[in-house]
This record gives structure tokens, sequence and C-alpha cells, in this order.
């Protein structure tokens, strides 16, 4: 390693980095400058996420920009793409709501080939990162409460239904890691008394906007998801589980009946 390299390990772990090798290739390989490595590696020292530092998060094969103040897309959310595309061949129209910096949007549509795609958040710094994001794909990105967002010429249409929603309960946000709690919207994960809350929203309305056999995808907790999959149930949706050992990953998939 170069005197430089040396030093942005360095300090990466002293400042508690457990990757600090990664992070520093990451920061060395995305800095232009070297006054642009020593700021970078301040921030990350801060404690602001390396994401956030960087400028983007690698997801599903893509560069996903992301800015200070927005929702990180995690690994463990490519098990809900993957097992979306895996229902989703000859899909025409995906909506993902709840959609954050648009990760899984994005990944949706360069997987499937650019179908039509929608998004949507109610958090403006969210909107902005996503519409870069998809911009590639020619998708559109609305600002809003879950389903008020979308145009109503979506009803009963959509193929793909897509939603990350903020599953964390109320009392445990307080014990989520200090880059996610002081970094990340708070509206991207505090998900109510049990975490539920946004989900029970979703799944109440979601047939009405999905097409018959379209399918609805959300992620939860190992916890939650039987409560998760009654939810889906209770709105009229075909529910099934995905579980994902490896990525800590459960995902709920709900589907219309193509006779409704």
């Amino acid at each position: 390693m170069s005197p430089l390299s040396d030093s942005v390990v360095a300090a990466l772990r002293s400042a508690g980095c457990v990757f600090a090798e990664d992070e520093a290739e990451l920061i060395l390989s995305t800095a232009r400058t070297p006054d642009e490595v020593t700021t970078m590696v301040d921030r990350r020292v801060s404690g602001l996420p390396l994401e956030h530092v960087l400028g983007w998060a690698g997801f599903h094969g893509l560069r996903i920009f992301v800015e200070p103040g927005v929702f990180v897309p995690r690994r463990r959310t490519e098990f809900l793409v993957d097992q979306a595309v895996a229902r989703a061949r000859g899909a025409s129209l995906v909506v993902d709501l709840c959609c954050g910096s648009g990760a899984v949007g994005a990944a949706l549509a360069a997987a499937l080939g650019g179908p039509e795609l929608h998004a949507a958040d109610i958090d403006p710094a969210a909107v902005r990162c996503a519409r870069r994001n998809v911009a590639p794909f020619g998708g559109h990105v609305h600002q809003g409460d879950l389903f008020e967002a979308l145009p109503d010429t979506l009803r009963g249409r959509v193929d793909v239904l897509t939603a990350n929603v903020p599953y964390v309960p109320t009392r445990e946000v307080g014990l989520l890691p200090p880059e996610a709690r002081d970094h990340e919207p708070l509206v991207a994960l505090d998900g109510g008394a049990d975490g539920l809350d946004v989900l029970r929203r979703v799944t109440a309305e979601a047939p009405r906007w999905l097409a018959p056999g379209g399918c609805l995808l959300v992620e939860t907790s190992e916890r939650q998801a039987p409560t998760a999959v009654e939810a889906f149930a209770h709105g009229g949706l075909t529910a099934t589980l995905a579980v994902s050992d490896e990525l800590y990953a459960n995902v709920v998939i709900g589907t219309r009946s193509r006779a409704a």
C-alpha cells in the first residue's frame, strides 16, 4: 500500500471502522484529489455513513447515487429485487413505493429490460435522488404519501409493486446503529408501534392498483413476518413468504387473483 493508503486505513481503523481496508479502497478510488481524500476521510471518521461519504452505494450491480439524509439501500434488499424479477418476466408496468433513492426501481428496470417504471416517496431529498437514479431507465418519480403520489391512470394496471416500507418499531429506533439513527430520515425507519403501520396501509390499498395476477413485495423482519402475511391475506392477496438466511432477509409476496 502507498503512504496515503496506509494513512487512510489507519484513520478509519482508529475511528472503529471494521472494514477499514475495504473502505479505504473505495474512498481512494472515488476521490479525485488528495484534498478530497482528506475531506472524505474526515466525514467518515465523524460518523457519516460510507455511502453518504462516497455519494453512491453499490446495489444489485448498479451504482446508486445517494446524498446525505437519504436512506442507504441495504444489501439484503437485493433479495426483494431477485424475488420480484423471478415473478415479473414480461411485466410492462412496475411501481416502487417508499422508493428512497430509487434503488429497487432502478434494479428492476435494469433486470427486466425497461418496463414502464414509476416510483414514489414522501421525502423530497429521496425523490431528488430517485429521479437521478431512474432517469437512465426512463422512470418517473412522484412525491407524496404512498399511493396518493401515483397517477390515477395506473390503477389496476401494475404488474409488480414493491414497497420497501419502514418496519422498525418506534421504541427500537433508538437502538439502531448511529449511522442509521443519526443520518437517515426517521420516516424511512419508523414503522409505528409494532413496525407494521405502513405495511398495513400498503396491503389494504394494493389490490386496487395491481393488475390481475400482479404481485406486491414487501421486506419485513423474521419476527414480524407472520403478522405481515396475515395483513396481506386480510387485504385480499394470496401471500407467501420468501426467506434468505444468508442475507437475513424476509420478503412477503402477495398476488392478486387473475379472476379479480
